[in-house]
């Protein structure tokens, strides 16, 4: 393949080089034209599958990332239609004008079938949807449940019973929330594992989709300029952010059933930190990987209130819009209520690498900037020539927006003074990468259920222990009614975060801001 793709490609840009790499590497699944691959989108009337899975599908099906033969059956309970799913889709699909041909074939690949989520024999019609749709052919069926948690036993059970393939594999994708505590995810687990093998069970986390989140594996551990530095000789602390500028704008009914511990913190953020802390695997392979998050995961004692800061926003004044409103304003929200719509922790990690280190992980909404980063903050420099105006060394990881590598640290001043500055070296996407598209995280997700590869998917032992961590911290704040501290809409959350990272030694100088050059330009 190697050969045939060098000869023929010698002329061709790097994203497309890539992107042929990757219908190659699809070919497995196309090999056989007498196969049928069906997916099942649960709850297909919602907004998950209407803003998120179907235009992905798209995607996939206009890029010919799909498998041949495929066919996509939406289920849900409403009186909908395919084309009453392809008016709601639509503005989430991006359908360039010479598409339309294209987009109308996207479209008669798929059908509807209504049902329930609790009857055999809503499922049983489903089956036989499923049965009509392969043409007597053998049949790979994939399950997407894009449903809320309260659902996802019965309808997992009724799969089992009634929609599992005798001809090809089953595959079950479920989104979070897995669970709302420790015990609730365990006895999720134990039920999906009674039906299914682990390997048919995807628990998807888009945040392991994101291009900076998978780039990390590649930054640690293919240049020794970090796999050298890269503990707690040479770490001072490391920071793992995700803010959002807005609030929760009607929505906050769903929001206020699990906060933004749950929401962000104890999924995405605490995904990242294994990526960031794991030790180096025996290979790339998706179980040595999975192996040493779960390995780092379990050196991680459960997080204290006392290491915690919380916080609710409230109104701005001076703000425009949804500004003005505080989280309490919203008129999904009960006004008792103490939901946590901003969170601090620090978490410890009691291994040779990283003993002494604290991870500091931030996430709330309603703050002043989107962003979503890792920082590293390395050591102050031993024996300083310099009468103090050196300031600590940064390599940040910008997941979102604008994905960016860089490295923040000390230069001369030009000039014939010998002073210094503290500058970067930066390697933006936008401007290293100009040409390059970089896949929704959902595309990459997709790709890899079908693929059958689980590297970005969380194993049920990774999962216990994430709630492990969390559920001591989430029980004793519900508990004791702790009360959030209260921040104004669009500031940087309270300001006993701040200090907090302080006493753990974070410092911040204040004297720097990295440029999106793009931006600048």
């Amino acid at each position: 393949m190697s050969e045939e793709i060098s000869e023929e490609t010698s002329e061709l840009s790097a994203l497309e080089k890539g992107n042929l790499i990757v219908r190659e590497s699809c070919c497995f699944l196309d090999m056989n034209e007498n196969t049928r691959n069906i997916l099942v989108v649960f709850g297909a009337s919602g907004d998950l599958a209407q803003k998120k899975i179907y235009p992905t599908l798209w995607f996939l099906f206009r890029d010919d990332l799909l498998p041949k033969g495929v066919q996509i059956i939406g289920y849900a309970r409403s009186d909908i239609t395919v084309d009453g799913i392809r008016e709601k889709s639509k503005k989430y699909m991006k359908v360039r004008q010479n598409e339309d041909e294209k987009f109308e074939k996207f479209w008669s690949i798929n059908s509807y079938c209504k049902g329930s989520y609790d009857r055999g024999e809503d499922f049983k019609k489903l089956n036989d949807e499923i049965e009509k749709a392969s043409q007597d052919l053998p049949c790979n069926r994939l399950f997407y449940l894009a449903l809320p948690p309260s659902v996802f036993i019965p309808v997992s059970s009724l799969i089992h019973a009634h929609c599992m393939s005798k001809s090809g594999w089953t595959r079950v994708i479920i989104e979070k929330p897995f669970g709302h505590d420790y015990d609730s995810s365990m006895q999720l687990s134990l039920h999906l594992n009674s039906l299914f093998d682990e390997s048919q069970i995807y628990r998807i986390d888009h945040y392991l989709g994101k291009e900076m989140v998978q780039n990390l594996i590649t930054l640690r551990f293919a240049n020794p300029i970090f796999t050298r530095t890269w503990n707690r000789d040479n770490i001072a602390n490391v920071t793992i952010s995700f803010k959002e500028p807005f609030g929760t704008q009607g929505r906050g009914g769903y929001f206020d059933q699990f906060g933004i511990i749950r929401d962000v913190m104890q999924n995405h953020l605490l995904q990242v930190l294994s990526l960031v802390a794991m030790e180096k695997p025996i290979s790339t392979s998706p179980e040595d990987i999975r192996n040493e998050k779960v390995k780092v995961l379990k050196c991680v004692p459960e997080i204290l209130l006392e290491n915690t800061v919380i916080g609710q926003y409230v109104g701005n004044e001076q703000g425009e819009g949804d500004a003005k409103d505080g989280y309490l304003d919203d008129p999904t929200v009960p006004k008792d209520s103490l939901t946590a719509t901003y969170a601090f922790c620090v978490v410890k990690i009691n291994n040779e690498r990283w003993d002494g280190v604290p991870f500091f992980l931030k996430c709330g909404k309603a703050l002043n900037e989107r962003k979503a980063e890792v920082r590293i903050q390395f050591k102050d420099i031993a024996g300083d020539i310099f009468k103090g105006q050196t300031k600590r060394n940064e390599l940040v990881i910008r997941v979102q927006p604008g994905e960016a590598v860089y490295l923040k640290l000390m230069m001369k001043n030009p000039g014939m003074k010998f002073d210094m500055h503290e500058t970067e070296l930066d390697l933006s996407y936008d401007s290293r990468y100009k040409d390059a598209k970089l896949p929704d995280a959902y595309e990459r997700l997709l790709l890899d259920v079908f693929m059958g590869s689980q590297m970005h998917f969380v194993r049920s032992d990774e999962l216990a222990e994430a709630w492990r961590i969390f559920t001591p911290l989430l029980h004793k704040i519900e508990t004791e009614k702790v009360v959030p501290t209260s921040y104004v809409y669009g500031t940087r959350g309270p300001k006993q975060a701040d200090e907090l990272a302080e006493k753990y030694g974070f410092k911040f100088s204040g004297t720097y801001k990295w440029v999106d050059r793009k931006k600048s330009l």
